[in-house]
């Protein structure tokens, strides 16, 4: 059966309280098919999660509902090894009871955790640049730190897929520290491989499909708000810094902090390329009225925040798509028109202009 995580939105909600709810779940789970695996209540926040092994969520719904009125306000599918990486566990933890019931397992487990995502250049472009023997030796370098750092700052790995690497931490504190290290130990290597690390924070389940889904999506946008070797980070990890009585990341050629007004501009900009970036007819046009902004208002705003103009931004942004692309099935025509090019000949000369390399050629580098 599918697994399922939720999220409740209750005000004032206690650890007990979750517990309770938690409890009254697996009193009629039989009922609806539903395997109630463990919970994460978040007092300050004022959210709880729960992990279900259902048939479906209509299941979940009925099940809570008829358990203690507590109906999810979001449902997302989730893989338990993704779940786990991320949050460290998918069942209860053992030991912790209510000293006055037994039966009541009381823990007070947060899910809110600190993202890190870091990505370098494409690594066919690296091969293309510097060879593939010091491509591979700096991306084994790289990874051997990140890794080490991960183990030093108590951060989980996640995932590491082509040039993106995503890792979870409990401790913004050690999340700086960790991203901070790696920048440092690398040094030249990580300006060669063109290393980028954006740290954001967040709940698991929001409206988004996937888990932590927005958060690291906002982590990446963060990424490209960043200089090579640049650490940027939300508002929200800055703050969580400063709470903590940490200072020392006003370095700016090292750390860029987002102000809030900015990182929702900067969201809005991505949110709005992501959706219409496949269709040629998507004009600056459509790109004012899809951010609500005027044309200079849209310019002053991508050149402040990416340096780069809306079409500027826009050409980037499919171009980049099309290196994932032509390491798939696809052809050089077929990815043209994916990334709305409208011709083979006009996607080739774009991307040798900005790549330095033709695309059947990187289609051919291993």
């Amino acid at each position: 059966m599918p697994i399922y995580m939720d999220r409740h939105i209750v005000p004032g909600i206690e650890a007990k309280n979750a517990a309770q709810a938690h409890r009254e779940d697996m009193l009629i789970q039989d009922e609806y098919g539903c395997r109630c695996m463990t919970y994460w209540v978040d007092e300050d926040r004022g959210h709880a999660f729960c992990l279900i092994d259902a048939p479906n969520e209509e299941a979940v719904r009925k099940m809570h509902d008829r358990a203690h009125g507590l109906i999810p306000h979001d449902i997302v599918q989730v893989n338990s090894n993704v779940v786990e990486a991320f949050l460290g566990r998918i069942t209860d933890p053992v030991g912790y009871y209510d000293s006055d019931d037994h039966d009541l397992k009381i823990f007070n487990d947060p899910a809110f955790r600190i993202i890190l995502v870091s990505q370098t250049k494409d690594s066919r472009l690296l091969k293309n640049e510097l060879g593939s023997k010091k491509t591979e030796k700096l991306l084994t370098l790289y990874h051997e730190i990140m890794r080490e750092q991960l183990h030093e700052n108590q951060g989980r790995e996640v995932e590491l897929k082509g040039e993106r690497f995503i890792a979870s931490f409990v401790s913004v504190t050690q999340a700086v520290a960790c991203a901070a290290e790696v920048r440092k130990r690398l040094h030249v290597a990580g300006e060669l491989i063109d290393l980028r690390i954006g740290l954001n924070a967040g709940m698991p389940v929001s409206k988004d499909e996937s888990i932590f889904g927005d958060v690291i999506r906002m982590a990446e946008y963060l990424c490209c708000a960043g200089e090579s070797s640049q650490i940027v980070m939300a508002s929200i990890i800055r703050e969580i810094y400063k709470s903590d009585g940490k200072n020392n990341t006003n370095e700016k050629t090292v750390f860029k902090t987002i102000a809030p007004a900015d990182e929702n501009a900067l969201q809005l900009l991505f949110d709005v390329i992501r959706e219409g970036y496949s269709d040629p007819q998507f004009s600056i046009q459509d790109f004012c009225k899809k951010t609500g902004m005027s044309k200079s208002k849209l310019y002053r705003q991508s050149t402040a925040l990416l340096g780069l103009s809306p079409n500027e931004l826009l050409r980037e942004y499919r171009l980049k798509k099309s290196l994932a692309l032509l390491k798939t099935d696809r052809n050089i025509a077929q990815t043209s028109f994916d990334c709305a090019f409208g011709s083979p000949s006009y996607f080739t000369k774009c991307f040798q202009d900005r790549f330095g390399i033709q695309p059947l050629a990187y289609q051919k580098i291993a």
